[in-house]
């Protein structure tokens, strides 16, 4: 199973530099069973572009207040190919904040005291799943905890808020294995 992962689009009509999809979306979904959008998508018929293309799941983001539809969801709970994944917008355990979010964010050097403080919450909870798929911070964080996949797929448009290409994910899960590629746009 091929999924496109798409996250912090601001698409809406009148923005200069964030009128429409970047065209490479598309061409990179291309053959995908599934678009899961970690929120942030700003006009709904962003959603029927890429549905063209494969069903979308959208976790509903903290700037998308003004539409509701069948594919909007404060969180998705998504069981596939033995996996259970987690769509959500904000990352949803307080305790990671400080190394996810700007100005603290350190993705490219996760240091140990994430994995500590990882570790912390997931033996505080009964019900981690294997992938959680979040957005917001706009910025590729993938990383591999022995209990838990974490993937944010950056923005296809706003990278760190800068207008300037982005990234977008695709994760292909296949024989209990779960594998994730970032693709620059």
């Amino acid at each position: 199973m091929r999924i496109g992962l798409i996250s912090d689009t601001h698409i809406m009509q009148g923005m200069p530099g964030l009128e429409e999809l970047p065209p490479k979306v598309k061409e990179v979904f291309n053959g995908v069973d599934l678009i899961l959008h970690a929120g942030d998508v700003f006009s709904s018929w962003v959603l029927d572009e890429l549905e063209e293309i494969a069903p979308v799941l959208t976790a509903r983001g903290d700037d998308d207040t003004l539409y509701l539809n069948r594919r909007v969801k404060d969180k998705h709970i998504l069981n596939l190919e033995g996996f259970c994944l987690h769509l959500c917008h904000s990352f949803p355990f307080s305790g990671l904040y400080p190394f996810l979010y700007p100005p603290w964010n350190c993705p490219a050097d996760l240091s140990n005291d994430f994995d500590a403080t990882l570790d912390e919450i997931i033996h505080q909870h009964d019900n981690i799943p294997d992938i959680i798929v979040f957005g917001d911070t706009h910025m590729v964080l993938v990383h591999r905890h022995p209990r838990l996949l974490l993937i944010n797929p950056g923005s296809p448009a706003l990278p760190d808020h800068r207008h300037m290409p982005g990234t977008v994910a695709i994760l292909s899960i296949s024989a209990g294995k779960a594998e994730t590629e970032v693709i620059q746009l």
